[in-house]
């Protein structure tokens, strides 16, 4: 028997939430999240997720920190609730550029993040764009990286001139990617994009 699938929205981007569940055509699970006077939260799953298959749909968005305890708590109460398998969406994983112990006496907080998640119950991690790949090696569950720019490099192509894109320059003047990215119809010169055709004619002009 198939798993049903839940999806749990948290309060970071519940229109993100709201929108996924659109796409799936089921509705959000219902949960409430409280915040006392004293600052503390509370968070109760108000439907019943026995051997379901539940996502729990987090970005990191301002206020961080409230943002990730929330999720902990959910993650928690869901396993208390014994759902079958708990995946934890994070479209911005919280701390992804900390990644590296780069001066002294810090915290390597993406780490940090990686066990907490587990910790409080996810079976699999879903996030996108990570800042280094290294970072899904800090788990010791699955964790799925999703990249955006197939999806972004269809879309420039589809409605854009690329000899009419501009960029900022990166940290080295060109594009840093892999796959699609590099595939793309146009390259970064210095401080702005052209058109691959446009920087194969300049080249062949000198």
């Amino acid at each position: 028997m198939a798993k049903a699938i839940k999806v749990i929205c948290g309060t970071a981007h519940p229109e993100l939430g709201r929108d996924v569940c659109a796409l799936l055509g089921i509705e959000p699970c219902r949960a409430s999240f409280v915040r006392f006077s004293n600052e503390n939260m509370l968070v109760q799953i108000e439907e019943n997720v026995r051997d379901a298959d539940v996502f729990v749909i987090q970005p990191s968005c301002p206020p961080v920190s409230d943002g990730i305890i929330e999720l902990l708590m959910t993650l928690d109460a869901l396993r208390h609730a014994s759902a079958a398998r708990i995946t934890a969406v994070l479209p911005y994983f919280p701390y992804a550029r900390s990644d590296k112990k780069d001066r002294p006496r810090i915290s390597i907080a993406a780490r940090l993040m990686a066990d907490l998640i587990q910790t409080a119950g996810a079976d699999r991690v879903l996030t996108m764009n990570l800042h280094s790949p290294q970072v899904q090696g800090f788990f010791r569950i699955p964790a799925d990286q999703l990249l955006a720019a197939p999806i972004l490099c269809d879309y420039l192509r589809e409605s854009r001139d690329p000899r009419q894109l501009r960029a900022g320059r990166g940290r080295r003047g060109r594009v840093e990617g892999r796959g699609p990215l590099r595939r793309a119809p146009w390259t970064c010169r210095s401080r702005s994009w052209t058109s691959a055709a446009a920087a194969t004619t300049r080249r062949r002009a000198r």
